[in-house]
């Protein structure tokens, strides 16, 4: 049985990019993409350490993976900007299958993304249409800049 909460995100929240992962190899394509993306929409502040985009670009994948491995590609990653949040909101074609947080498992056997994704995340939740299943996390955004 899934843990995580079912709700789709706010419905204010306007995407701002979106990648189409059909295979591993574009994972790497979504990382980069995403490390531009965040600062280029101030989701991030410009100059600060990268520990919020490494934690980012960490559950985009680990989602994106497990849209590849559980559910029925392409997988598609969406970036949205909310009013106090952004997300990563990650889509496969296989709205049935209910995301699973895997059980205590030995070192090496996997399982773990979700439980990665919701402990990297302010929050991590699911909900289906009738088409796709997607899986999204939330991430603060940064303090307003003053200005000056």
């Amino acid at each position: 049985m899934s843990l995580l909460r079912t709700s789709p995100p706010p419905a204010q929240a306007v995407e701002l990019e979106q990648w189409l992962v059909s295979t591993g190899d574009e994972l790497r394509p979504l990382r980069l993409g995403l490390g531009a993306a965040l600062p280029a929409h101030r989701l991030v502040p410009r100059g600060a350490p990268g520990e919020t985009v490494e934690r980012v670009i960490l559950v985009a994948t680990e989602l994106a993976s497990n849209a590849l491995r559980h559910g029925s590609p392409p997988a598609v990653v969406r970036l949205l900007r909310g009013a106090d949040a952004f997300f990563v909101d990650v889509a496969d074609h296989d709205p049935a299958g209910a995301p699973r947080l895997a059980g205590v498992h030995q070192a090496g056997v996997g399982g773990r993304g979700l439980h990665i994704a919701r402990t990297l995340s302010a929050e991590l939740c699911w909900y289906a249409t009738a088409t796709t299943k997607h899986i999204w996390a939330s991430f603060p955004l940064p303090p307003a800049a003053p200005a000056g």
